[in-house]
């Protein structure tokens, strides 16, 4: 199988850069890919490709720019001219631009691949429905916000004439069954980037570190995690140190700034910046806690799937999709009323007081991760591409539900 996938790719800094590059990671080792073609967004410095285990070939496609009006041509073109067997888009609203045109018209893209009769898949990691959009930075104006809910289900129905519409949450499935009447709606779930060998799940020497990790600003806001680790301080006679892992969320430029300027008399708070691929495993490795200090939810949080991976004890809000995601696979954490300091305080302090319970914690969510590793995800893919092109050959549509039945088992 010769496979595209539309993704943005590391080095970029557009929306799903991460979950694009364990794609490639773990497709190319799936042995139906004999070539990859990598349909990504143009970079100054050459993509990160440097994997150690042999694969399929990869062929790079530099054609598209975020907030660029000419993707959907770019893009289409390249299809047309690569000739691929199958076609995967790695999707949410706001994937080509942070613009509306620009973003709308990127989201065409799946119906346009469809219409040339390619095997397509688009993987929607979050769909308007169940977006806050005063939370999420898009507005808080009550009319644009029902401006945005009309263009976001007519975006939507681009999306959906994908042969297969996959996301990674079941209450998404639900939503956009009951909406929409159709039955192309896949639950895969979002998998773990990584499964390395099972951490000794000890502390480093030094201050525990306390982190937050992501794009900051919008509904996910630092403010509360440093007032929160600041109450413990006050009370007890932990050595913390505040960890702020990543940078500015696209739609609040300067934030993390003005968080430096506004809690400039608080000691112990390192902003990492911008975290590079193979520093991950240090910065989860080295935390007592990761601390999801969100006011809304957006999706699978690809975050969460980390901290398991690398057997991390969590803290996290009670609300939305994490709830959802916890419960259906199986992480563990301790929640916290996400608008209220004292219920994170407390939340944090009971991690980082009681290494066993910590431990508990860590483990747990190593193993829940372990349980969905990528080659696994990918796999999924590859298994409904396969039934997709059966489908067309025979005439008859795809059972979604009795593909999910036969993946599970």
């Amino acid at each position: 199988m010769k496979l595209a996938i539309v993704t943005a790719y590391p080095p970029s800094k557009v929306t799903l850069t991460e979950y694009g590059y364990y794609l490639v990671k773990h497709f190319r080792l799936q042995e139906e890919v004999t070539e990859l073609i990598l349909i990504t967004d143009r970079t100054d410095e050459p993509k990160d490709l440097n994997f150690e285990e042999n694969g399929c070939k990869i062929t790079v496609k530099e054609c598209w720019s975020f907030n660029s009006y000419s993707n959907i041509f770019s893009i289409s073109k390249t299809i047309s001219q690569t000739k691929p067997d199958a076609v995967l888009f790695n999707l949410q609203f706001l994937k080509f631009g942070d613009k509306k045109i620009p973003a709308a018209l990127g989201l065409m893209l799946p119906f346009i691949c469809k219409s040339k009769g390619i095997p397509t898949i688009s993987l929607l990691h979050n769909i308007l429905e169940q977006v806050d959009l005063e939370n999420a930075g898009f507005t808080k104006n009550k009319l644009l916000q029902s401006i945005y809910n009309f263009i976001g289900t007519t975006l939507t129905k681009f999306v959906l004439a994908s042969d297969i519409l996959a996301v990674t949450i079941s209450k998404y499935v639900t939503t956009l069954e009951d909406k929409y009447k159709v039955k192309n709606v896949a639950l895969i779930p979002h998998g773990a980037f990584e499964t390395p060998p099972e951490p000794d799940f000890k502390l480093p020497a030094g201050p525990k570190q306390v982190m937050a990790f992501g794009k900051f600003g919008t509904y996910k806001k630092v403010e509360i995690l440093i007032e929160a680790v600041e109450e413990i301080r006050a009370r007890t006679n932990e050595d913390i140190e505040i960890v702020i892992a990543g940078t500015d969320s696209p739609n609040t430029p300067g934030y993390l700034e003005e968080m430096k300027q506004k809690y400039s008399h608080v000691p112990q708070i390192r902003y990492t910046g911008y975290v590079a691929e193979e520093d991950v495993p240090k910065i989860f490795g080295a935390s007592a806690v990761t601390v999801f200090p969100y006011t809304s939810t957006t999706g699978s949080s690809g975050v969460l799937h980390q901290a398991g991976s690398y057997g991390n004890a969590v803290a996290l809000p009670d609300l939305g999709d994490l709830s959802v995601l916890v419960k259906e696979e199986g992480y563990v954490g301790e929640f916290f009323d996400a608008h209220d300091t004292s219920s994170l305080a407390n939340a944090i302090e009971k991690i980082i007081t009681d290494d066993t319970y910590r431990i508990q914690l860590a483990k747990q969510n190593y193993k829940a991760a372990c349980s969905l590793p990528m080659s696994a995800i990918t796999q999924m893919y590859i298994d409904y591409f396969k039934a997709i092109q059966k489908s067309k050959e025979s005439g008859f549509n795809i059972d979604i539900s009795t593909m999910e039945k036969k993946l599970v088992h």
